[in-house]
């Protein structure tokens, strides 16, 4: 079975449970009357889509696009996440995972975007909105985007190698556990940027918020916001800055 690393190691604690859960229960295994490469296929385009737009965004060749397409981007990651979130719950064919070897080494990705995003790189975010009274805490979309990248590329490992039911089932559970979550909390800072760009209301001047500190109250938030300037986003959205 293989290990997987930081963007992945948050799943692989409770995956050998899960797999054992689903046999033991019979659950899932069918896939579409079509046959699986239908889903798969469907799930695994959408999955290459995501890696490669992210990887050309990172890149840096069009700075002024790349919250707008970043948001387009998750979106659509989402929706086939959403698939998977409401399908049954996929078995996979083996006890225990096949290693996919070592997992690719995501740090210049994130250090380009968050160079990339620098002026908008770090938001606020609450990790359960079903916890109450739950602390708002800072996060970063570089990280958030290296992470989902992460994850998806070790399914797509699977995938790569005929492991249809295999690449299914994880990127089912770690939708589900890890970047279905992250991917929901990076739509809703890529959407909230492209809104105060769109609506014309600047956020406050940043003052320190980041991932190492604490977020104490909304206040505080509000203070420790970070000022978005309109000129890196609204020349793709036909914006113009206020005088």
């Amino acid at each position: 079975m293989s290990e997987t690393t930081a963007g992945t190691s948050g799943t692989t604690a409770a995956t050998d449970a899960q797999r054992t859960q689903g046999a033991a229960q019979g659950q899932g295994g069918s896939l579409p009357a079509d046959g699986p490469d239908s889903f798969a296929v469907q799930i695994a385009d959408q999955v290459e889509s995501f890696t490669v737009a992210v990887a050309e965004v990172a890149k840096g060749d069009d700075p002024d696009s790349a919250v707008p397409y970043l948001l387009l981007q998750v979106s659509q990651l989402l929706l086939a996440g959403g698939r998977l979130g409401a399908y049954e719950d996929i078995v996979p064919e083996e006890r225990y995972e096949p290693d996919t070897g070592p997992e690719p080494d995501m740090d210049q990705m994130r250090e380009q975007l968050a160079e990339l995003l620098a002026p908008v790189d770090v938001y606020s975010e609450v990790f359960d909105p079903y916890v109450p009274r739950s602390t708002p805490v800072a996060s970063r979309i570089s990280d958030d985007l290296a992470d989902i990248v992460s994850n998806l590329r070790h399914g797509m490992a699977h995938y790569r190698e005929g492991r249809v039911s295999e690449a299914l089932w994880w990127w089912q559970f770690s939708y589900l556990t890890n970047w279905g979550p992250t991917a929901s909390a990076t739509l809703r800072a890529l959407q909230s940027l492209v809104a105060h760009v769109r609506l014309d209301t600047p956020l406050a001047e940043l003052n320190g918020l980041d991932t190492d500190s604490d977020a104490a109250d909304d206040d505080d938030l509000e203070r420790q916001a970070g000022r978005v300037m309109a000129a890196e986003i609204a020349t793709p959205l036909g914006l113009k800055q206020r005088s």
